[in-house]
């Protein structure tokens, strides 16, 4: 069956699937690790109050049958487990059918997890993995050829990241036009990593070659894609040397990682092979009929479902990472539509000394990827996400963006719970928890050259007014209502 297979793309799968199981690891690790905080049963935003309220036709999860702490670390800490089996060969060491399954159920898992994980999972990049991980379910292993129409509906998937995040580009704020959205990017982007610094401090005339090269990348490179080789493998390679830029100049998850799995599909695998030293494998038979039948299945189904990602492209008000069905399969994806001129930060304080106290000491916490401390060089963390630090990005730029969460936040820094602790950094309350808590809102710049050199400061900061006023555990709700926050509903 050779219109079936692309034995010249064997080890750019092998490649693939190799990096994907690498970052479902990762997602479930994040969620392993994060989800007790957020999500659980005493978290910010509890999955059982969610579930009660959420069809499963909504919002399909195992979570819907039933749903406890320990469940839900168990589906965890498995997809961990089967991510890993993946990653070390297992898929391709077993039976066709077996790898289909193992493939399966980490999308299966990991669907179920972002669908109730509620404004935590909201980002682009959770749809991706998972539509990434549902096109590989159908990819097969080492027993047959990679199947040519799976393969295509990967660049499909590649070109609608790529050339929609070009789009919305092009259709948002008026300085990617004006190509000086780089003046202001890598000082204001949610989580700064340790050269963002120096990406910012580049000339100007840099951050207009950046914006040119990223329009290129994203609005004409992505056709590429579907021209024959060795045309697609220069245009692979151009997204993939794009995405490292990303990667050294900021942290975004696992957003740029998966955009280079998805660009190994495209690079012609005889040059894989020759790089690291590969022999072709050996020659398979024919994939089994069921397989066949499966895989036409799956791409008729990509087929029909992605009228509503091509609508979407090329409508006049594009929308930018949003799903069309609960599965999360052939959505929409785009970043950084506007980019923020100037960057504020949510900086959360403590102090033991009780109400109407004259001058109480407050104290910051500290958070592990967002800036605080101005002399604290921006930390990497891609391609783990940290989720709270991500969300008190959004949180600085409007309460509205916080109303679920914020409040249950402070409540539980009041509380000393052991679980939110464990988020942050640093706990300047070790031994007890605090009398009072606090929030302010500060603008923060990167400092130039010599400020650096004279201060250590690698963010110079100024105050920017009250974000919530002090609050204790009997004030809280009340505090919160009136600064915009509303409390959390009681019970399911």
């Amino acid at each position: 069956m050779e219109w079936f297979t692309a034995d010249g793309y064997w080890w750019s799968r092998l490649a693939f699937q190799r990096a994907l199981a690498a970052l479902y690891l990762t997602a479930f690790l994040t969620a392993a690790l994060q989800f007790r905080a957020l999500l659980g049963e005493r978290g910010l935003t509890p999955i059982p109050r969610f579930v009660a309220r959420v069809p499963f036709r909504a919002a399909p999860s195992l979570f819907h049958l039933s749903y406890s702490d320990r469940r839900f670390a168990a589906v965890a800490w498995f997809g961990v487990a089967l991510s890993a089996a993946v990653l070390v060969g297992c898929a391709d060491a077993v039976p066709l059918w077996a790898g289909v399954l193992m493939w399966a159920a980490l999308w299966a898992l990991y669907l179920s997890i972002v669908n109730v994980g509620q404004t935590w999972y909201g980002f682009g990049w959770e749809s991706l993995l998972l539509e990434a991980g549902f096109l590989a379910i159908f990819l097969g292993n080492a027993r047959v050829g990679p199947p040519v129409l799976v393969l295509w509906l990967v660049r499909w998937l590649l070109f609608r990241v790529e050339f929609g995040a070009g789009l919305i580009k092009m259709r948002g704020d008026r300085c990617w036009r004006e190509l000086t959205c780089l003046d202001y990017h890598h000082e204001t982007q949610p989580m700064p990593g340790p050269l963002s610094w120096f990406f910012h401090r580049l000339p100007k005339p840099l951050h207009r070659v950046e914006t040119a090269a990223n329009h290129v990348a994203q609005l004409v490179v992505p056709f590429a894609l579907f021209t024959p080789q060795p045309v697609a493998t220069w245009a692979a390679l151009a997204v993939i040397v794009t995405q490292l830029w990303l990667v050294l100049s900021g942290n975004f998850a696992w957003l740029n990682w998966i955009t280079i799995a998805l660009a190994l599909t495209a690079v012609d695998g005889h040059l894989i092979g020759d790089l690291l030293a590969l022999s072709d494998p050996a020659e398979r038979g024919d994939p089994p009929l069921w397989f066949t039948v499966l895989v036409l299945a799956a791409t008729a189904l990509v087929v029909v479902l992605s009228y509503w990602p091509t609508r979407n492209l090329v409508a006049r008000r594009q929308r930018m990472n949003a799903s069309f069905n609960p599965f999360h399969i052939a959505g929409a994806y785009g970043a950084f539509g506007s980019v923020n001129r100037h960057r504020h930060e949510v900086v959360i304080e403590g102090t033991d000394d009780p109400p109407g106290t004259p001058e109480p000491r407050w104290r910051a916490y500290e958070f592990k990827g967002k800036p605080g401390d101005p002399r604290r060089v921006p930390r990497p963390c891609a391609p783990y996400h940290r989720r709270l630090d991500w969300m008190m990005w959004f949180a600085a730029m409007s309460p509205a963006f916080a109303r679920p969460w914020f409040a249950p936040l402070v409540g539980k820094l009041l509380e000393g719970d052991r679980a939110t602790l464990r988020l942050l950094r640093t706990n300047p309350f070790p031994d007890a928890p605090p009398a009072q808590v606090r929030a302010r809102r500060y603008a923060y710049r990167f400092t130039t050259w010599r400020e650096l050199r004279e201060t250590g400061q690698w963010w110079h900061r100024t105050p920017a007014g009250a974000y919530l006023p002090p609050v204790t555990l009997e004030t809280l709700s009340a505090t919160a209502r009136r600064a915009g926050f509303a409390p959390p509903p009681e019970g399911p």
